[in-house]
């Protein structure tokens, strides 16, 4: 497995191209945005570790144009920004996983492992291409979800999320389970990584004033419902 490690701190990226490269993984590392997007671009990489705040281009800014490129290789933020504001900011320009500074390093390494195992792993189980709740349709293929007409633009981890929720209408689904189907089994993401997108979603599809499409069962999880 082949992982490009972005990020300009070589107290940081000394270490832990060690550990990995320790644990079987090949390892590129760059220190300039520029040139980690140039490495993005050229090579094939199993995932990308990108630092939030780098010189000339960020690890923003790479997320969103691999995205724009059609690339969903996935990619693991490190970064100090810790605000629920910040993971949506990440999760919109298309991250799978945030990792906030400090941070240990036997976490990061199970957050690898779990990103990479999703990379692996087909879901076997068939599902429809197109899924329709009440006045909320989704197209799987297209990343596209329609609210009464209106054609609304998903990222990839977005359109996973709604689908498991509509292919589970009326269903409360428990924050661990719906943690796992996203992002495996291993580890989950942080904490507050869930809530950010479940957010960032509903900013797309709930227009003010309208009923709640994604239902927040306090304590438990979340839902689509029926209208009654």
């Amino acid at each position: 497995m082949k992982i490009l490690l972005v990020d300009d701190e070589p107290a940081l990226t000394e270490p832990l191209s060690r550990l990995l490269t320790r644990e079987g993984y090949t390892v590129d590392v760059a220190r300039d945005g520029r040139i980690g997007n140039n490495l993005a671009i050229e090579s094939n990489y199993d995932l990308l570790i990108l630092d939030w705040m780098l010189p000339h281009l960020t690890g923003l800014q790479i997320c969103q144009q691999l995205r724009d490129r059609g690339d969903f290789t996935p990619v693991l933020f490190l970064t100090a920004k810790d605000t629920l504001d910040d993971r949506v900011i990440g999760l919109d320009a298309g991250a799978d996983d945030y990792l906030v500074k400090p941070f240990e390093l036997r976490e990061l390494l199970a957050r690898v492992r779990a990103l990479l195992r999703r990379v692996q792993i087909v879901d076997p189980a068939p599902t429809q291409s197109r899924l329709q709740v009440d006045d909320l349709e989704l197209d799987l293929d297209n990343q596209l979800a329609y609210v009464r007409g209106r054609s609304i633009e998903l990222s990839e981890k977005e359109t996973q999320l709604l689908g498991y929720l509509m292919q589970n209408a009326g269903q409360v689904l428990p924050h661990s389970q719906i943690q796992a189907y996203l992002w495996g089994q291993d580890t989950p993401p942080s904490s507050n990584v869930l809530a950010a997108l479940v957010r960032l979603l509903r900013r797309k599809i709930e227009a003010k004033g309208s009923p709640e499409l994604i239902q927040t069962v306090y304590g438990k999880g979340y839902r689509i419902g029926f209208k009654g």
